[in-house]
């Protein structure tokens, strides 16, 4: 690996790709050391009677944290969930960083420019929210 000028953390957005590549690599680097000493289970899973009661938990995705929380009746029937995805949680902070990247960047720019500048902050935090298409409807009231 090459030394980066990058330090973190980091107040810039556009290094949240950066630290993803890390993550992975840390990812690929345990995946490797788990798999050297891997024994398979007896079972493939662990039988479980349904019971009543709630649920929750959380898992971290690339763009952040996943929670949900279930609640199940005594037959294992899901009665309610709520699953609160990491785009969500973030929603503030990409319309906050939306609004200054677009101003630094510059409103004169043509529509054009402002839009795929917008996408690409927006894909900082959540490159799936996008489907990898132009998404970004964008109306530009100028004086």
């Amino acid at each position: 690996m090459t030394a980066s000028d990058i330090h973190f953390p980091s107040r810039n957005m556009f290094h949240s790709i950066v630290a993803r590549a890390v993550e992975i690599y840390y990812a690929l680097l345990e995946a490797i050391r788990i798999l050297a000493d891997y024994q398979p289970a007896a079972m493939s899973y662990t039988p479980v009677l349904p019971q009543g009661g709630v649920a929750y938990g959380c898992t971290e995705a690339p763009r952040g944290i996943l929670w949900h929380r279930y609640e199940v009746d005594a037959h294992g029937q899901i009665l309610k969930a709520r699953i609160v995805p990491p785009t969500s949680q973030n929603q503030a902070r990409i319309e906050q960083d939306l609004r200054h990247g677009l101003q630094n960047f510059g409103l004169a720019k043509s529509d054009q420019a402002l839009r795929l500048f917008g996408e690409q902050i927006i894909r900082n935090y959540d490159p799936c929210i996008s489907c990898a298409t132009h998404f970004l409807k964008l109306k530009v009231h100028r004086r």
